[in-house]
């Protein structure tokens, strides 16, 4: 039969905590008439049990953590101390140094050994809920928490004792020792089991004088003096263990029948056939829990780190009280299941439910929640099912109001779809009953964590160092963009590189219907529009917006879409002495795109002619960039096109890159290759005049062309511009780059 471990800890310095756990070794070995191993865990207090015993191990525990053999017996005997009375000790390291070198992780396999050599081992863990400390609280079956009556050391044992119940450790496991105690104390064994919330498993009398003699003669006070009142005091507390049989059955409340741990998956992804007994719990207390906390307050702490942080350990104890009331036989059966339920139970109440663990998950950039029993989400380009389930529609719900309340979205039967955002700029949709059949939907576009730059993306094959160096010389000579996409196919993130490359000394505007734009630049103002009260009024929208900045002082304008009437107001700024600015459109090519913003234009309600329109959008916008998602996954810049002018009634397009599919390989990856057409955009000229030097090699797919630095301007006022390329360019509007 295995043995058992205990570990002694206290709250406090000057407890006797060591004291005790020395003498407790003797105790046990003198009436159970068996070996006990002595262990010195604290490495704050390193060496005082060398002291408290006067015994010396052949070996340290750093020795012994560092140990790459096998753990038997015999292999075993060269590290501990010889036989005093039956116990054998381990000391920690006489230097801090040494002893804060320990390999934990190392004790964690000799812990895992030792009860199938020694009968019983004591561990004297310390007063800090360390690393090292925790593996030792993690293999124990009875952890004695030892006290003195003093205020301070009373109140600093509350707070340890609950920190190892929020820890998961059982309430039963931890049993209070109340030491040093005189008749008549005001802090009495009742005083002391109030405050910690449990009442003492023993109460050793204070014996000052035998302990000091002990000390003095580094021996056990058991073996000085068995008759003192220290000493029956500990004796009686070893007859205590072993009259209730405490070991025995502790023994089996953490080492339960663990054949049915794996039923725990399964029960949770039986969801959709019905209520299993683990989703009937996890609902039991989490109305138990909102019955107990008043669960809205948590929306106080929003933006509040520490708030968070406190009201997630209050959570975490109260849950962990409440399943402590549960039946929960045969459905938690191991640590792993109390930890996963707490969990999820907090998930619920707290945060987002399900869905934390993938909002957790840097790989996955996209969730999409159909209904409470099916979930998808989106990794490495792919669309995959997860095993991941909510509880039932309620639930979903909940989740989505979580999520609008802080920004001040609502949604309900009466307007039963919102656009929102997460904390971290994660764009969310959300459509309820009765528009959404089958239960509430989610649909949420993760924000990376890290801002991608334009070398991510080139990295990713989304586009080459050529086009990239081009479309910065085009944002720097304040040209006006739109970029154009499919739905996913990553408009705002290159919006967002395009963004980048503005300069940091002018000032720039956002207009967004969820505020989604990540800019490096200081100098930046973020407006974002406002859905209408209960009342139906107070709508503001992104046409209004775009209005607003225009008596801001804008230098750029970015909206982040455009879908309706603020297309006119866009086009005037970008006519009207605003020219750097920035938009993306819904379009699948850049002739749609164009299509796409005339029809936009008419939203708008203004009855323009379809020409002057036309004639608007030739004058405002410069280039369109358009992107698409792949059939791989894979996000790629199909083209990117000068708007030249008008011919007759029709808008002039003219292909500067393009993105030429050549096929799928066996890995089903797309193949193909960027190329540019040899065009050369009409502003390239007159960014020359203005004194930029713009290298002709980044409009050639000669790979040894020259020059494919980035364009650069003439420093000082009056300066000649910088000579043109060895091979001029040709007149601005032909078809082909002569120089190849």
């Amino acid at each position: 039969m295995a043995g058992y471990i205990i570990s002694i800890i206290g709250g406090k310095g000057g407890v006797g905590k060591s004291q005790f756990a020395a003498n407790l070794a003797f105790a046990m070995a003198a009436e159970d008439r068996q070996k006990v191993l002595l262990l010195d865990f604290d490495q704050r207090a390193s060496g005082d049990q060398t002291l408290i015993t006067g015994m010396k191990s052949k070996k340290n525990l750093k020795e012994l953590s560092e140990f790459s053999g096998s753990i038997d017996p015999r292999s075993f005997q060269t590290f501990y101390a010889p036989l005093k009375n039956n116990v054998t000790t381990i000391n920690m390291p006489n230097d801090p140094l040494l002893a804060d070198q320990i390999d934990v992780e190392g004790l964690g396999k000799v812990l895992k050994a030792v009860p199938n050599i020694f009968p019983l081992t004591i561990i004297d863990v310390g007063g800090d809920l360390s690393p090292l400390a925790l593996k030792a609280l993690e293999y124990s079956t009875l952890i004695f928490l030892v006290v003195s009556p003093d205020v301070l050391a009373v109140n600093q044992s509350k707070r340890l004792f609950s920190n190892l119940v929020t820890m998961l450790f059982p309430k039963d496991m931890i049993q209070v020792v109340l030491n040093q105690m005189t008749k008549g104390h005001p802090v009495s064994p009742d005083v002391v089991g109030k405050q910690i919330g449990k009442p003492p498993f023993f109460v050793l009398p204070k014996d000052d004088a035998s302990c000091t003699m002990a000390l003095n003669k580094k021996m056990p006070v058991l073996l000085i003096n068995r008759n003192s009142a220290f000493s029956k005091g500990m004796i009686e507390c070893v007859r205590k263990i072993k009259q209730k049989n405490v070991l025995k059955i502790l023994d089996k409340l953490n080492k339960p029948d663990t054949s049915k741990a794996t039923q725990t998956d399964e029960k949770s992804q039986d969801a959709s056939k019905g209520l299993t007994p683990w989703i009937d719990l996890k609902s039991r207390i989490h109305k138990s829990l909102v019955e107990e906390m008043d669960l809205k307050k948590t929306m106080d702490s929003e933006g509040d780190e520490k708030a968070k942080s406190i009201l997630r350990e209050q959570t975490k104890k109260l849950v962990v009280e409440l399943l402590s009331k549960e039946d929960t036989k045969g459905i938690i059966n191991s640590r792993d299941d109390m930890n996963k339920i707490v969990k999820e139970v907090i998930d619920e109440a707290l945060g987002l439910g399900p869905l934390e663990d993938m909002l957790r998950d840097k790989s996955i950039s996209e969730i999409m929640v159909n209904g409470p029993h099916m979930i998808y989400y989106e990794q490495d380009g792919k669309n995959k099912l997860s095993d991941i389930v909510f509880t039932n529609d309620r639930q979903v719900l909940n989740v989505i109001e979580r999520i609008v309340a802080p920004i001040g979205r609502r949604i309900d039967e009466k307007t039963p779809y919102v656009d929102a955002r997460l904390e971290d700029g994660s764009r969310v949709h959300a459509i309820i009953p009765p528009c959404a059949i089958d239960g509430c939907t989610i649909t949420i576009r993760k924000f990376p964590e890290n801002r991608l730059s334009y070398k991510d993306l080139i990295k990713f094959g989304s586009l080459t160092e050529n086009m990239a160096d081009f479309l910065r010389m085009a944002v720097e000579a304040h040209k006006n963009i739109v970029v154009s996409g499919g739905t996913g196919s990553g408009k705002t993130t290159l919006i967002n590189m395009l963004g980048a490359f503005i300069p940091a000394n002018e000032r720039i505007i956002t207009c967004e219907d969820s505020a989604e734009l990540d800019l490096p630049q200081e100098h930046v103002v973020r407006l974002e529009t406002r859905p209408p009260t209960l009342e139906g009024d107070g709508a503001i929208d992104i046409r209004c917006l775009v209005k607003q900045t225009l008596r801001m002082k804008p230098d750029r304008i970015i909206v982040g879409e455009c879908r309706g009437g603020e297309t006119l107001d866009m086009l005037q700024a970008m006519n009207t002495g605003h020219d750097g600015s920035l938009t993306t459109v819904h379009s699948n090519s850049p002739r749609d795109c164009i299509s796409r913003l005339e029809t936009l234009v008419n939203y708008a309600g203004i009855g323009l002619p379809q020409k002057a329109i036309r004639e608007m959008i030739a004058s405002a916008v410069h280039l369109v960039v358009q992107q698409s998602r792949l059939e791989d996954g894979s996000r790629r810049i199909m083209n990117i096109t000068e708007i030249s002018g008008m011919q007759g009634d029709v808008i002039t397009l003219q292909d500067i890159f393009v993105f030429k599919q050549e096929g799928i390989d066996r890995s089903g990856k797309v193949t193909g290759k960027f190329q540019a057409t040899g065009f050369i955009p009409k502003f390239v000229e007159t960014m020359e005049r203005k004194g930029y030097r713009i290298p002709r090699g980044i409009f050639s797919n000669d790979d040894n062309s020259p020059e494919k630095e980035p364009a650069k301007k003439v420093s000082k006022p009056g300066q000649k511009p910088s000579p043109p390329a060895k091979n001029p360019a040709p007149k601005p509007g032909s078809k082909k780059n002569k120089t190849g």
